[in-house]
């Protein structure tokens, strides 16, 4: 792992040394939060002499495998630079809990899961400093631990008083929770030191250029009828409900179901069974738009149009409909399509994510379980096959293909939602050098409709026709101008898509950037003609 850091991470250890050692980091996920926190502990060692022990908690067994390799490429470029404290410099100084690992407690690093942490790490700590050690600990998606069983993994902090000049700590998010959740971590881990957006990521230049389509789909015949029906089920339901309880229009929605959920409880009344049933169709409806059929055919063919050289990730909510799209790709792309959830089991799942990271596959479809912890730095696209509703996995997922190319290339996010739900019609992510493009996809016709593209392209496919292109001419067109449809090249400069022409392996690919230059020149002109008559 390479050592030199960013500006930011720079500015930030400045601010968490200046803290005493204690605070959290609240950075855009690709932006370097591990690194930070690896250089973090490594100067901290090396102000204490090599007496540092340092504790890191994370919320997967993804997670764990990733921090072991991390430190261990860390450790190994400082070795080659003979920049590592003699503490570290022992073997083994991994140690890994948690996930099917159980190694000594007594490394110089050691990584754990949280279930595993709940029940001994706050001992452990306590136990390291009254014995005189100095302890960094470091809490991963922190954000994971302010509720519930999570909280156990603190348990020290009220009896460390006469060792906590010894005790450091660095919360590392992407998104740091609101309200009382915020309030406990900074009470446990120490202020928010450093905020890092996509805005300031995108100014440093961290993160890579990124274009964003929004893709209307519209549901079926038969889930249109069922959606409108459970729809006005719900509506008076929830009147009668307003009428006895009317702050639940003062609420935002996850105080209402909570509300809600309080009401059904009771089991009895008439406002018990309402409850239970606005619950329920709420549910289904939220079931029926995210595995509406649209969704899996619209993603299909947009991968059938998007470049063979792109590594796609695809964000599902559902593990049926990943196992749907995963069998309908597999047709079409024989030995470069994975899956990623929870029901594969551990091994299956690291297996297929190392084949990802090295190139063997191409598509990988993943639902909830890949939001933390991915680590594919080359993912160039991402489409969300079903949306969330929670900011924080919409930033995850974007973060997931925002990572910095090595060749200063682009990534692109496509976002599908049905239009006659009550879905989200867009993500609209604050900050980023980003372009946003509207797109509908026509089920029936299996055509994506780009309004800004599509008249360029049909005028471009009329002129083809006056200069007298022959049929196979005219329909290779409509093939280049069909993929691109669903990418952004058309807006490129003429001097980049000149050197695409010219770079083109084959045939095809030559062609499609034909067609995107001769497009771009056909919106130069449009612009030009515009701008005169603005005159």
């Amino acid at each position: 792992m390479k050592r030199e850091l960013y500006k930011w991470q720079e500015e930030c250890l400045g601010r968490w040394f200046a803290c005493r050692g204690r605070g959290i980091v609240q950075a855009v996920t690709g932006s370097g939060k591990t690194l930070l926190a690896l250089e973090g502990a490594r100067r901290l060692d090396r102000k204490l002499e090599g007496k540092l022990l340092v504790r890191i908690v994370v919320p997967t067994g993804v997670l764990l495998r990733q921090w072991n390799r991390a430190i261990k490429e860390f450790q190994d470029g400082c070795s080659c630079n003979a920049d590592m404290s003699p503490g570290e410099l022992s073997a083994p100084s991994v140690g890994l809990r948690g996930s099917g690992c159980k190694d000594p407690a007594d490394r110089k690093y050691m990584v754990y899961v949280v279930n595993s942490a709940r029940y001994e790490l706050a001992r452990q700590i306590l136990s390291e400093l009254r014995c005189g050690e100095a302890v960094l600990l470091i809490a991963d998606e922190c954000h994971r631990y302010e509720s519930g069983q999570n909280r156990l993994i603190f348990e020290f902090l009220p009896y460390i008083k006469p060792y906590e000049n010894r005790f450091y700590s660095l919360g590392l998010t992407a998104t740091l929770p609101a309200g009382q959740a915020r309030q406990y971590l900074t009470g446990v881990l120490g202020r928010r030191i450093y905020s890092y957006g996509m805005a300031d990521a995108s100014v440093l230049r961290t993160v890579c250029p990124y274009d964003i389509y929004h893709i209307g789909l519209s549901f079926q015949r038969e889930e249109r009828a069922e959606y409108e029906e459970m729809t006005e089920r719900m509506v008076y339901a929830y009147r009668e409900l307003l009428q006895a309880h009317p702050i639940l229009e003062k609420l935002n929605q996850k105080e209402r179901f909570e509300l809600l959920r309080r009401i059904a409880g009771n089991k009895k009344g008439k406002l018990a069974e309402k409850a239970a049933l606005y619950m329920g169709l709420s549910y289904r409806r939220k079931s029926l738009v995210c595995q509406a059929g649209a969704r899996t055919a619209c993603a299909v063919s947009l991968i059938e149009k998007l470049d063979m050289r792109e590594k796609i990730l695809v964000f599902g909510e559902r593990i049926a409909q990943a196992e749907e799209l995963y069998l309908l790709l597999r047709e079409r792309y024989p030995g470069k399509v994975g899956r990623y959830h929870s029901q594969m089991g551990r091994q299956a799942n690291k297996n297929v994510l190392e084949r990802f990271r090295h190139g063997e596959l191409r598509i990988l479809i993943a639902c909830k379980a890949v939001d933390e912890g991915l680590d594919v730095p080359d993912a160039s696209v991402g489409i969300i096959l079903s949306g969330t509703s929670t900011q924080r996995q919409r930033i995850q997922r974007l973060g997931r293909i925002l990572r910095k190319k090595e060749n200063g290339g682009s990534a692109s996010l496509y976002y599908l939602h049905i239009i006659e739900s009550s879905e989200d019609v867009c993500f609209l992510p604050e900050g980023g050098e980003k372009r946003i493009y509207e797109l509908e996809y026509d089920l029936e016709a299996g055509k994506f409709l780009h309004p800004a593209y599509d008249g360029l392209a049909q005028a471009l496919l009329d002129r083809f026709r006056e200069e007298g292109a022959s049929g196979d001419t005219v329909r290779e067109a409509e093939r280049c101008l069909g993929a691109g449809r669903v990418r952004s090249d058309w807006t490129l400069t003429a001097g980049e898509i000149s050197r695409q022409v010219r770079a083109a392996r084959h045939v095809g690919e030559r062609n499609y950037w034909i067609c995107m230059k001769r497009l771009r020149s056909a919106a130069s002109e449009q612009e030009l003609r515009a701008l005169e008559k603005r005159r």
